[in-house]
C-alpha cells in the first residue's frame, strides 16, 4: 500500500491535470477541434486513476480495523486478506452467515416433497494472520460449520520474492472459479453460492501444497502444486466429495492448478482457470492400477462498478477410468460417476439506490444456471436425470453498510427427472 504522502502527491497531479485538461478544452477553436478527442480521452483515463486514488484514500481513512467489501488482495477476499494491510503483526477478521430454506411442498411433477425446512448457523470463521516482515507473513482461516462442525478453512505462508512474485505453502484454496477464494457472503449475489461451483468445481476445494503467485496492475495468477483429490468420494451428483481438505490427505498423486486473470479495467475481471490430477493414489482392479485423471476448467467474468453486479461462469470436468472407480466404489446403473460434466451461470443485480443520499445499496438480482454432472457417462452406466438441473433464482439484497448483507430469493428448480422442488432462501451475512 502507498504512503499518505504518496498517494495525497498523486491525487493532487491528477487533480492539476484533469483541471488543466478541462480549461483547455472549454475554449476550443476551429484549429483545436481536431484535438477534443485526445482531449476527452485523457479527461477519462485521468478520471479513471482519480477514482482509484480515491478509493485507495478511501481504504486508509477507514484504518486498520474495518475492511470494505471491494478490497480483496493476493487472489483472497477482503476479510481474508486482511494480513496483507497491516504493517507487521497480528491481524485479525472473519465473516459468517445464517441460511433459511423454506421448500415447496410438491415437486415439479405434483408428487409431495420430501425436503425439510431449515434454519441453519451456517457458518461462523476467524481469520487469523501474522506479519513477520515485508516478506514473510502467516494467513489462516478457522471455520465453524453448522454451529458444530470445526475445520481448518487454509493456512499458509507466503514468501514475497519481490512486488509481483511470491512463493506459497501450506493449506491451499484452489485458485478455481469466482467462488473458491473469494466466498464472504457480503461479496456475491444469493442467498447460496451457485451450484457450478459445489458439484463441478467443489467450493470450498482446499488441500495441501506449494505455488507461486503474482500479477501487477492488469493481470493476476496463481499456479498449485497440491494432493490430489479422492475420485473413491465422487458420485453421480459430481466430484465434490472428493476434496481431502487437508486431514491426512492421501498424496500419492498430486494435481495442478493454475489461474489467470484480466484485472486492468476498475471493477472487471476476467480469466480462466484449469486443474488436472490423477485421483486413485496407486490403487489398483485386477492388478490394473487405476488411474481416474480428474480435469476441470473454467472460464469466467466479473464486473462490479456503477451500480452494476454481473457475473458469469462456465466450467466443464472430465474422469477418466469410470468404470474401474465405479466397481471399486461400488456405484452401478444410474450411480456412476459422470465421464463429462458441465455447469455454467449467468446473473446479473444493480443498486437502485446508486446516486441517492442514503450509503445503503439495495440490489435486485437475477441468476440462471444450468449444471449437468452426467454430461457423459461410462459404457453400461445409465444416466440419472435428476443430475441434469436448471435453477433460476430471483432475490435481492440489502446492505446498510459495505460488510453486512441481508438476501433474500426465491428459486425455481427443475431437472429433467422432474422431482426437483422450488425454495425460499434467507440469508444474513457478514465480514470484517
Amino acid at each position: 500500500m502507498y504512503a499518505s504522502f504518496s498517494i495525497a502527491a498523486r491525487l493532487a497531479a491528477v487533480l492539476v491535470l484533469l483541471t488543466t485538461v478541462v480549461l483547455s478544452s472549454s475554449a476550443l477553436t476551429p484549429s483545436s477541434l481536431s484535438a477534443q478527442a485526445a482531449d476527452s480521452a485523457r479527461v477519462a483515463e485521468l478520471e479513471r486513476r482519480l477514482d482509484a486514488i480515491t478509493r485507495e484514500l478511501e481504504r486508509m481513512d477507514l484504518g486498520g480495523d474495518v475492511v470494505r467489501a471491494d478490497t480483496a488482495m493476493q487472489g483472497l477476499g477482503p476479510a481474508a486478506s486482511k494480513v496483507y494491510r497491516v504493517e507487521r503483526g497480528v491481524s485479525l477478521g472473519g465473516y459468517g452467515e445464517f441460511l433459511y430454506e423454506n421448500y415447496a411442498s410438491e415437486r415439479e411433477d405434483g408428487s409431495p416433497a420430501t425436503s425439510t425446512d431449515q434454519f441453519d448457523a451456517l457458518r461462523a470463521i476467524l481469520y487469523v494472520g501474522y506479519k513477520f516482515n515485508d516478506r514473510l507473513l502467516f494467513n489462516s482461516e478457522i471455520e465453524v460449520e453448522h454451529a458444530d462442525e470445526i475445520f481448518l478453512e487454509f493456512a499458509y505462508v507466503d514468501y514475497l520474492i519481490n512486488d509481483g512474485l511470491g512463493v506459497r505453502g501450506g493449506m491451499l484454496l484452489a485458485p478455481m472459479g469466482l467462488v473458491n477464494e473469494l466466498h464472504e457472503p457480503p461479496i456475491f449475489l444469493g442467498s447460496e453460492r451457485p451450484l457450478t461451483e459445489n458439484r463441478i468445481i467443489p467450493t470450498t476445494w482446499r488441500e495441501n501444497g506449494v505455488g507461486l503467485f503474482g500479477g501487477n496492475d492488469a493481470v493476476s495468477w496463481r499456479v498449485y502444486l497440491m494432493n490430489s483429490l479422492d475420485g473413491m468420494n465422487f458420485s453421480a451428483s459430481g466430484l465434490r466429495g472428493g476434496r481431502q481438505k487437508g486431514s491426512k490427505a492421501l498424496a500419492e498423486d498430486f494435481g495442478l492448478a493454475g489461474r489467470l486473470d484480466y484485472t486492468g479495467m476498475l471493477g472487471l475481471t476476467v480469466g480462466a482457470s484449469a486443474y488436472s490430477g490423477e485421483t486413485a493414489h496407486n490403487a489398483t482392479l485386477g492388478g490394473t492400477e487405476v488411474g481416474g485423471r480428474v480435469t476441470i476448467w473454467d472460464l469466467h467474468a466479473d464486473y462490479r462498478a456503477r451500480g452494476w453486479d454481473l457475473r458469469g461462469l462456465i466450467a466443464g470436468a472430465s474422469v477418466d477410468d469410470v468404470s474401474a472407480l465405479n466397481q471399486m466404489i461400488g456405484l452401478t446403473g444410474a450411480e456412476g460417476i459422470g465421464t463429462s460434466m458441465l455447469g455454467w451461470y449467468v446473473q446479473a443485480g444493480y443498486d437502485v439506490l446508486r446516486g441517492s443520499t442514503l450509503e445503503d445499496q439495495l440490489l435486485p438480482y437475477l441468476r440462471y444456471e444450468r449444471v449437468d454432472t452426467q454430461r457423459e457417462v461410462a459404457t453400461g452406466f445409465a444416466v440419472d436425470p435428476a443430475t441434469d438441473v436448471t435453477i433460476t433464482s430471483v432475490g435481492a439484497a440489502w446492505k446498510p453498510a459495505p460488510q453486512v448483507v441481508l438476501k433474500a430469493d426465491y428459486q425455481l428448480w427443475s431437472n429433467a427427472a422432474e422431482t426437483a422442488t422450488d425454495q425460499w432462501n434467507v440469508s444474513l451475512g457478514w465480514l470484517f
